[in-house]
């Protein structure tokens, strides 16, 4: 896991870099995966490719892409590689603490919870008619900020000791 510069200057750069992703891709679930893995040097373009539809778990309101993303990134630094009885089990608590931190900031996990506590409502983003509302209203834009602050979450715990993998 290579990280450059003092703990500010990951997150800082982390930040930006989920911005940016997000500005050009508009896919939460990559964008946030691919700060994560270019900070820290994770994966290659299949997990990304792989991530495609995982915003909301297709449009459906569902696990918010940020969440998918950023365990993805989690799992990579702390899951097992090797098939064995419960040694899945040691990626388990960084990502439990991912969860639990993000569903207290954005009232769950899944992208209906974060959309009902950014706008009061959600939105069937499959249809495109509210997907059009969904943008009228700014919380795309307000993603922008549930991204980076979903991959700053991930990153403390992978900057953090007490996390530090096996």
């Amino acid at each position: 896991m290579a990280t450059q510069g003092s703990r500010e200057d990951i997150l800082k750069q982390l930040d930006e870099k989920a911005r940016e992703y997000l500005r050009i891709s508009g896919n939460c679930a990559q964008s946030s995966f691919s700060a994560l893995s270019d900070q820290f040097g994770l994966g290659d373009s299949l997990f990304r490719k792989a991530l495609s539809p995982f915003p909301g778990i297709a449009l459906r309101g569902e696990t918010c892409g940020v969440v998918t993303g950023s365990v993805l990134a989690l799992g990579l630094v702390y899951g097992q590689e090797k098939l064995g009885p419960q040694e899945w089990v040691k990626s388990l608590r960084p990502c439990r603490a991912f969860c639990r931190a993000f569903a207290a900031e954005f009232g769950g996990t899944a992208c209906d919870d974060v959309t009902r506590g950014l706008c009061g409502r959600t939105f069937n983003l499959a249809d495109p008619a509210e997907a059009a509302e969904w943008r009228e209203t700014g919380v795309s834009a307000k993603c922008s900020d549930v991204v980076a602050r979903g991959c700053r979450i991930a990153a403390e715990i992978m900057l953090d000791e007490k996390y530090k993998p096996a």
